[in-house]
């Protein structure tokens, strides 16, 4: 190889894997050196040296102040520094790529799909490779090979020999460089996501904010008629996102996050950093949300413990609580109604703030009553979770015979409907006998669950014989 080829090769090496050429040149030189070493079984480092002209490409070598002709070293020392050559620009390019993208973690990016290893994901992303856990998918999406796939640089690891990026789409900022994309006033810090709480693949809540009285939050990143909404939506695979204003007011904020349902009252403690929030049956279902994902965002949206009561629920726990502290001696009403304005509305919660804040919060509690208050609380606390307990396993009981009696109502039905000129009740049993024929064991159990336990004909009651 000549010396002008070798520059143009080293040149392209440096354009395709994004390293300096000086550094490349150095390796070279350091390969020259190493197979001279080694040829001539050197011990010292510093006898050997090599130089490059990075004009014509010729390489020079000595050993001390004598030169040495290249191709004198033979076959052996060629594959050796060909060996060491590699080793180095593969390091060099392993460099390059992890502080390329070390600068760009938190960044969004399009790769495409490869293949999947593990469960991992693997994403080309320009000249290097990430990978995304399955931790990081979105529930239940799949990639085909060659698919367009947009994600978030999560983090970026020197890992022995590789660099590993680690990509993510079940980040909470992932939605928000989505929105950054899709939102201009995001990107341009008009409108500032203040605070987001998301569950990857189902639902995420965004409280956002403007600094521009003329824009409105909302309004711009939903978009015309949803447009810029309906972008990010489509990426995310149909994942549901609910848009809330922020508010430097935690219970206005609170308010928002549990939309669409509607609050009738909000009860702030800050002693335990949690909000009982009341709403009214009909909206009970709306605030929890299925499975409780909707009071469970906004817990997280607002940093806020938030339950969930009903008016009647409401009024209960503030009346045991009120019996409960009367019963300590200079326990006043005033005081009663100090502690329900700070946000303590049951006994749990008396017991849960301890003896010195109320000692602290309460004006003319002494540490003596304070203790009193505790101990009261507590005890009546267990009783309250007793019988909440007791009425759960009375609710799971009812629940069977619920379904016994409704099931009953329904096959009582189709029995006047048989009286009436319908199929008889006899030609129901039969057919739910002849069902049950393939499992004998099972054909008992049938006739009563459909006569019960005394037979009925269409024909209604039998009557008493008649007296002679």
């Amino acid at each position: 190889m000549n010396g002008q080829e070798l520059i143009r090769l080293v040149d392209a090496i440096s354009r395709d894997r994004n390293v300096d050429k000086e550094t490349l040149f150095a390796d070279i030189e350091q390969a020259i050196v190493s197979a001279a070493r080694r040829h001539f079984n050197a011990v010292d480092t510093e006898e050997f040296s090599a130089q490059l002209d990075r004009l014509s490409g010729q390489i020079h070598l000595w050993r001390g102040q004598e030169e040495i002709p290249i191709l004198s070293l033979g076959r052996i020392p060629a594959q050796t520094a060909k060996q060491v050559m590699i080793q180095r620009f593969r390091e060099d390019e392993r460099s390059s790529i992890y502080s390329e993208f070390a600068d760009r973690v938190g960044e969004l990016v399009t790769g495409t799909a490869q293949r999947y290893e593990g469960g991992a994901l693997v994403v080309s992303i320009g000249r290097a490779e990430g990978f995304m856990p399955r931790s990081e998918q979105i529930p239940g999406e799949q990639h085909q090979a060659g698919e367009r796939v947009r994600c978030l640089i999560l983090d970026v690891r020197d890992v022995g020999n590789q660099v590993k990026i680690v990509l993510s789409r079940a980040h909470p900022d992932f939605i928000k460089r989505l929105f950054e994309v899709e939102v201009p006033e995001v990107a341009e810090r008009i409108i500032e996501v203040k605070t987001m709480a998301r569950e990857p693949g189902h639902r995420t809540k965004i409280a956002v904010s403007s600094i521009d009285s003329k824009v409105d939050a909302v309004g711009a990143c939903v978009g015309v008629r949803g447009s810029r909404i309906k972008n990010i939506v489509d990426e995310l695979g149909g994942e549901k996102i609910d848009i809330v204003r922020w508010n430097e007011s935690s219970q206005i904020l609170i308010q928002h996050s549990l939309k669409p349902a509607e609050v009738v009252e909000i009860s702030l403690c800050f002693e335990l950093g949690r909000a009982t929030v009341v709403v009214n049956e009909d909206q009970l279902s709306l605030a929890i949300g299925k499975r409780g994902q909707n009071v469970r965002l906004a817990a997280r949206l607002t940093n806020w413990d938030v339950d969930i009561l009903t008016p009647t629920e409401f009024s209960k726990s503030l009346d045991i609580m009120e019996n409960t502290l009367k019963q300590v001696p200079g326990v006043t009403e005033e005081q009663i109604d100090r502690l329900a304005a700070l946000g303590v509305i049951s006994v749990f919660d008396v017991e849960e703030v301890g003896a010195g804040y109320l000692a602290e919060s309460l004006e003319g509690c002494t540490p003596e009553q304070a203790a009193a208050m505790i101990k009261i609380a507590t005890e009546r606390a267990k009783q309250v979770a007793e019988d909440q307990q007791r009425e759960k396993e009375l609710a799971l009981q009812q629940k069977p015979q619920d379904a016994g009696e409704e099931q009953a109502a329904v096959l009582l039905g189709q029995a006047h409907a048989s009286a009436d000129g319908g199929s008889s009740i006899l030609d129901l049993l039969g057919s739910r006998q002849e069902q049950a024929a393939a499992k004998p064991e099972d054909a008992a159990a049938a006739s009563t669950a459909v006569a019960g336990p005394e037979s009925v004909d269409s024909k209604g009651p039998e009557q008493p014989p008649a007296q002679a």
